[in-house]
């Protein structure tokens, strides 16, 4: 895959098939996740979602996605179309920037998930009830600055 550019920018209505897009290959290619939505649920919820969240794009055309509740500092999706491209170091420095603290769960199985986020300064604080359709363990992870 070539290197696009890093540039993070704010998601419009426009970039939801290719969020939704690298959600739905991640799933595909990754084992132990259930089938949970379709792309067009996927895209629906992306929509859904979109007005009451902050949500930046990385990539030309779109390579990741962020999504934050800034009420509550938590990062709900964090999906890139590459590991080792710098698009969710990129993505998640601009959720950083001007907080003090962030949170997410991630899926207790994933460890690569888990290796970014350390290496991003999050740490590791306890298990989080799964939220349904999600049926997966989860932890919950926390950030300060």
């Amino acid at each position: 895959m070539a290197m696009t550019e890093s540039i993070v920018r704010r998601a419009v209505e426009t970039d939801v098939p290719a969020m939704a897009q690298i959600v739905c290959d991640w799933e595909a290619a990754t084992e132990w996740v259930p089938d949970t939505y379709s792309l067009n649920e996927s895209e629906n919820f992306l929509r859904e979602v979109m007005p009451n969240r902050d949500i930046w794009v990385v990539g030309t055309p779109v390579q990741g996605y962020l999504s934050l509740n800034a009420d509550e500092g938590r990062i709900g999706m964090l999906y890139c179309s590459a590991r080792g491209s710098g698009f969710g170091k990129a993505l998640m420095e601009r959720a950083k920037d001007g907080r003090d603290f962030l949170w997410l769960t991630t899926q207790a199985c994933n460890d690569n998930a888990q290796r970014f986020y350390k290496r991003e300064g999050f740490v590791d604080v306890g298990s989080f009830p799964v939220e349904p359709p999600n049926t997966l363990p989860e932890i919950r992870m926390e950030w300060r600055a």
